[in-house]
C-alpha cells in the first residue's frame, strides 16, 4: 500500500518530521536553511512558494513557522530586532491549498489552541508546551498531566533540580547535548541548535496516528459510497 504523503514546512532538523514517520507518512520537509540532518525527504527553498506550488500534491500538511516573532524568551533577549509574523500568510496559503494541515507554534503566538501538548503528556524530560491550530479534520486532546516539578538550572544565582531540562540557548546548567537529546527523543542529530529548535516527536506522533485514521477513514466511506 501506498503511503499517505505529508508536507512538513519549516521543517528544521526534523522534530516533526520523525513523529509523523513513526505514524506511518512518506515526509518530504521544506526549509529555507540546509537540513542535513533531516529524518525524511528534504527540499531547501521557501516554504510557502513550495506551498503554493506543489501544497496540492500531498494527503496533509504540517507547518511550524519561525517562532522569533512570538516568543516571549527571544522578546525578552532580542529587544530592538524585528521578525517577520509568518503565521497569517502560512494559514491563508493552507486554507487556498485545502485538504487537512496542522500548524504549530510557541505559547504566546497567534495561533488557535484546538490542542495544546506538553512534554509531561509523553513522559519527557521537558515541558515545551506548543499550540496546534488544525483545519480539514479532528484533533483530540491528551490529559495534560500535573507536572512533578521544576525545571532544573541556575537561576538568579540559586540552582534548582528537577525533573525537565530547559532545551534553549546556553549556560544556566541546561544540560549536555546527551540529555537534551533523551528529553526530547530527538537522536539523530547532535546539533545543539537544531535541538532546541525542534518539537519532541512524540507530539505529532500522537497528531499523526489521528490524522492517519480520519484520512484513511474518510477515503474508505468515499470508495463505498461511489
Amino acid at each position: 500500500m501506498t503511503k499517505l504523503k505529508l508536507l512538513d514546512l519549516y521543517c528544521g532538523a526534523g522534530g516533526a518530521a520523525q513523529g509523523y514517520i513513526d505514524a506511518g507518512f512518506d515526509v518530504t520537509g521544506i526549509d529555507i536553511n540546509p537540513q542535513p540532518d533531516y529524518p525524511g525527504k528534504f527540499i531547501q527553498g521557501d516554504a510557502l512558494a513550495y506551498l503554493a506550488a506543489h501544497g496540492h500534491e500531498y494527503d496533509a500538511r504540517h507547518a511550524s513557522p519561525p517562532c522569533q516573532a512570538s516568543s516571549t524568551l527571544t522578546k525578552g533577549t532580542n529587544k530592538g530586532k524585528e521578525y517577520l509574523n509568518l503565521i497569517p500568510a502560512t494559514r491563508a496559503l493552507l486554507r487556498v491549498t485545502g485538504g487537512p494541515w496542522v500548524m504549530e507554534n510557541v505559547q504566546g503566538s497567534d495561533l488557535r489552541r484546538d490542542l495544546t501538548l506538553c512534554g509531561e503528556m509523553f513522559g519527557l524530560g521537558v515541558i515545551r508546551h506548543r499550540y496546534f491550530e488544525v483545519e480539514g479534520w479532528q484533533a483530540f486532546p491528551a490529559p495534560h498531566k500535573p507536572h512533578r516539578g521544576r525545571v532544573a538550572g541556575w537561576r538568579h544565582g540559586e540552582w534548582f533540580d528537577g525533573p525537565y531540562f530547559a532545551v534553549y540557548g546556553e549556560g544556566g546548567g541546561k544540560g549536555t547535548v546527551a540529555q537534551w537529546q533523551e528529553a526530547m527523543g530527538i537522536h539523530w542529530t547532535s546539533n545543539r541548535k537544531s535541538i532546541a529548535e525542534a518539537i519532541p516527536p512524540a507530539y505529532t506522533r500522537f497528531i499523526g496516528g489521528q490524522l492517519m485514521q480520519q484520512i484513511e477513514s474518510a477515503r474508505e466511506i468515499e470508495a463505498l459510497a461511489s
